[in-house]
Order: structure tokens, then C-alpha cells, then sequence
């Protein structure tokens, strides 16, 4: 059996050329003039994108809920670590049992009193 090759032609394979992008705008539109340099102190001055405050922060709310923020995350990292802890202790008290072992469970006798 014959194997059969695609027919290529010249028009199907082309070579474009990269060129780098010299200036900021796409190629095939016109550069408006360029406007004078700004000295550096004002180019880096975001004063201009500051809006006036109605009323002044409240840093004493701000800071409450700072506080409020860091003991939600204690709270959610030591409830994290707990259910790590509980998950692991009961996983190996399951494999205890599942291996056919006796006295895998923890059982604590209150005293009579």
C-alpha cells in the first residue's frame, strides 16, 4: 500500500518577519508631538489623586476592629489546629480497631464518690 503524502504550495507556508516595538503606540498610527519632561519630584507626587475627607478617621474604630480581625484569626487557626488534632487521634483509634486490637479506645472511670 502506498502512503500518501499532503500536497504543499508555496502559498500555505509563509515567513513573517518580527519586528520590535519601538514606541509605546501600535504601529500604523500617527505619535502626537511629545510634551516637555516633568521634573521627577513631580511625576512621583500623588497629591493630585488625593480626595478632601468629609470627616477625619476614626482611628479608634479602626484599631477595634484590627483587634476584632486578629481574634477572629487565632479563634480560626486554634479551631483548625483542634480538628487536625481530632481527626488524626481518630484515625489512629480507627486503625486500632480495624487491625483487630483490643483496648484502642481511651475510656475514663469517674470515681465514686
Amino acid at each position: 500500500m502506498k502512503t500518501q503524502r499532503p500536497i504543499i504550495s508555496d502559498d500555505e507556508h509563509v515567513v513573517l518577519k518580527f519586528r520590535p516595538r519601538t514606541s509605546a503606540q501600535p504601529p500604523g498610527k500617527r505619535e502626537e508631538p511629545t510634551r516637555p519632561a516633568r521634573p521627577a519630584s513631580v511625576a512621583n507626587d500623588l497629591s493630585r489623586y488625593e480626595r478632601p475627607r468629609e470627616e477625619p478617621d476614626d482611628f479608634r474604630q479602626r484599631m477595634l476592629a484590627n483587634i476584632a480581625a486578629f481574634a477572629f484569626t487565632v479563634a480560626l487557626t486554634a479551631i483548625g489546629i483542634w480538628l487536625a488534632m481530632s481527626i488524626a487521634d481518630l484515625r489512629k483509634t480507627q486503625d486500632c480497631v480495624l487491625m483487630g486490637l483490643r483496648d484502642c479506645a481511651k475510656i475514663s472511670v469517674m470515681p465514686r464518690s
